[in-house]
């Protein structure tokens, strides 16, 4: 069960309450983001659970309760991890508001998550790179990831008018298929995991396992590159107890590659627009 520590007014007022001129995406920790455009609304790994406590522990408060939307028409899934795959939170979006969930086939197959997935079949919809499926006024492209830890992942390449979104999930660079995404968009915004080395406790309680979670800052300028991003929002560092990282140090990495043209720093809650650089400011202190 999903319990949120912001109650209703992120998803109600900020969210829901916004009329997008283009595309717009708010951030939900991890790699999870709701991206709305005029004719869609998205949520793109949505996770509201706590982890796995005492092996994995979460940091971050968790903004909105999934039961309390009004607004979603799809999920997409990037992998079959936990804070990924996590039917408590997108389930509600599927059963009451009748969004279509896409994810690979192990997200179905073989998820982390330990209960029922039960996403109904006409909803459940199986995607590998090289898939486009239309939303709305979005075209959502299904491309390769490269993340060692999952057993079948991919990325998204939001589409519209307005300009392009990537969301990577938790991929380290990949020099064939980011080039080859590279080649075929121009991606205004992407959206990479930036973690570290750290200690957690085994899942199976005995001992402790030293891991490399996600990409360090090295990692991260090499994949912008391969995808030749005009903007970078480094995501996933403050999920995790123990396993952090600091993107404020990232500019000093990138300072002789040509990309990102520009590092925007991410908090839970964040709003960007895909067309212009910076946070947007949210609505309750607008003027």
């Amino acid at each position: 069960m999903v319990h949120s520590n912001w109650g209703t007014w992120f998803v109600s007022d900020e969210i829901e309450a916004v009329e997008p001129l283009g595309v717009t995406m708010w951030y939900l920790g991890g790699t999870g983001f709701v991206v709305r455009s005029p004719e869609a609304t998205v949520y793109v790994d949505p996770y509201f659970g706590d982890g796995d406590p005492p092996n994995v522990v979460r940091m971050l408060p968790v903004p909105l309760d999934p039961a309390d939307a009004t607004e979603c028409d799809a999920v997409l899934v990037t992998h079959e991890h936990l804070d990924h795959m996590h039917p408590p939170s997108f389930l509600p979006l599927v059963d009451g508001l009748g969004a279509d969930v896409y994810a690979p086939s192990a997200c179905y197959d073989a998820p982390q998550y330990d209960g029922e997935v039960s996403v109904p079949d006409e909803k459940a919809h199986v995607v590998a790179p090289g898939d486009t499926v239309r939303i709305g006024d979005l075209d959502v492209h299904v491309r390769g990831a490269n993340d060692p830890a999952a057993i079948d992942e991919v990325s998204y390449v939001v589409d519209h008018e307005s300009g392009t979104f990537f969301n990577g999930g938790d991929s380290r660079p990949d020099p064939e298929e980011f080039s080859a995404i590279a080649d075929e968009f121009d991606l205004d915004v992407g959206a990479l995991a930036l973690g570290s080395v750290g200690n957690v406790s085994a899942p199976d309680g005995d001992g402790i396992e030293r891991t490399r979670w996600y990409m360090d800052e090295n990692q991260l300028i090499e994949a912008a590159n391969q995808l030749e991003l005009e903007r970078l929002l480094p995501v996933h560092h403050g999920l995790w107890r123990g396993v952090g990282a600091n993107p404020a140090v990232l500019s000093e990495h990138a300072a002789s590659f040509e990309f990102p043209r520009v590092i925007e720093p991410v908090s839970l809650g964040d709003r960007f627009d895909v067309d212009s650089p910076g946070r947007v400011q949210p609505r309750a202190i607008r003027r």
